[in-house]
């Protein structure tokens, strides 16, 4: 993983902050605002483990965002795929706008989503 202080970001002009935190062993990456073209490269890169040979866990904290489009959909699909085999990639906090847009295309399937990031993590 990159050192914090490079990951964290905000991107006002483009609507989106991210934060990263270790906890136990798994990267917290905290997002805020709305996840569209502008603003999809920067989540990309929070969500994309480090070392992709490494057994990766990530909870992404969701809580603060309020707008999702496709971008979202295809960077999500994306480090889910960079989790894999032996990690995982988690959502927790996704407000129910953005959870609707999750269901329609089928991606609560894929990733696992918890109401917290505490029961992200305690899973």
């Amino acid at each position: 993983m990159a050192d914090t202080a490079d990951t964290n970001e905000s991107v006002e002009r483009h609507r989106l902050g991210v934060s990263h935190a270790v906890v136990d062993g798994v990267t917290v990456v905290t997002v805020s605002g709305e996840v569209d073209h502008h603003t999809s490269g920067v989540l990309r890169l929070a969500l994309t483990p480090a070392d992709p040979g490494a057994a990766a866990r990530t909870v992404a904290d969701f809580t603060g965002v309020t707008f999702m489009d496709s971008s979202g959909i295809n960077v999500l699909i994306a480090a889910h795929q960079a989790h894999e085999p032996a990690g995982w990639l988690r959502l927790a906090g996704v407000r129910r706008s953005v959870l609707r847009t999750l269901e329609i295309v089928g991606l609560t399937t894929l990733l696992d989503c918890y109401p917290s990031v505490r029961e992200a993590l305690a899973s």
